[in-house]
């Protein structure tokens, strides 16, 4: 609806500078070209804004620092140069006037606004729906490209989540059994030097097993059992897909709290 209002606004703004009325109310030469200007002006500042964004990508150093560039910032960003194309399409599609009425003024002013917002919204539901599956595949690679240790200049190695649990503290153990926080520890095995990455636990949807979109969250956590010093705890993950509606559970189990302090022992 925001976007539909400025389109309108705009379209009314120029359109009455276009009927100056010391010209002949048939000549739109002036509307007309002005029209093709912004439209031109909108496609390119489009166009840098995605640029920018690959070409800020491209810089950054580091698996880890790419991953959380592309999580943070890539579909926000294709997402403002598409809207910024479109407003340029808009423009270009009025840029050829030969007769114009009040009620032209209107109708162009309606279809004009209702196929940008089509536009619009059939883009971002390719983002918002399509897109992830695309991202989730660089992301994976990127976050488990062997690390090159700064000591040795060689690749370390990518401890599993029995192995990691001796180089995370209590605290951050605590955010893995709640799912809140995922981290990877690479280790150089030859001078035991350590690199701890942190990951956001739910960061990214899983695919629905009911629509297959990649629209599905866990949207509550809920313990039913504290894991104690003798026993296991359990959590149920309550998952709902954002597009179509479907739930589901999965239950948990935490592993016992003495074996979490054993882990955490000095070797």
């Amino acid at each position: 609806m925001r976007f539909v209002n400025t389109m309108a606004f705009l379209l009314v703004a120029i359109g009455a500078y276009a009927q100056d009325p010391d010209e002949p109310i048939e000549n739109y030469d002036s509307w007309n070209g002005l029209a093709a200007n912004l439209a031109y002006l909108c496609w390119a500042v489009g166009l840098l804004v995605a640029l920018g964004y690959y070409i800020k990508l491209s810089t950054t150093k580091g698996s880890k620092e790419k991953y959380d560039f592309i999580n943070k910032y890539e579909i926000s960003s294709l997402w403002i140069a598409v809207i910024i194309l479109i407003i340029g399409g808009c423009f270009f599609a009025n840029a050829a006037i030969t007769h114009l009425t009040p009620v032209l003024i209107g109708v162009r002013i309606f279809v004009t606004a209702a196929m940008g917002l089509i536009v619009a919204v059939i883009v971002q539901n390719l983002l918002k729906f399509y897109y992830p599956f695309y991202i989730e595949k660089r992301l994976k690679v990127l976050r488990y490209m062997p690390r090159i240790s700064p000591k040795t200049g060689k690749p370390m190695k990518l401890l599993s989540e029995e192995e990691e649990d001796a180089y995370l503290d209590e605290g951050m153990q605590a955010e893995e059994n709640v799912f809140s926080v995922d981290y990877d520890v690479w280790k150089d095995e030859e001078t035991g030097f350590i690199q701890i990455e942190k990951y956001a636990g739910h960061l990214h949807a899983l695919q629905c097993p009911e629509c297959n979109y990649q629209t599905f969250k866990v949207v509550k956590e809920e313990i039913l059992k504290q894991p104690t010093d003798t026993e296991e705890g359990e959590i149920v993950k309550h998952y709902l897909c954002g597009y179509c509606g479907y739930k589901a559970k999965k239950s948990v189990i935490l592993k016992q709290q003495n074996k979490m302090e054993q882990s955490t022992a000095p070797a």
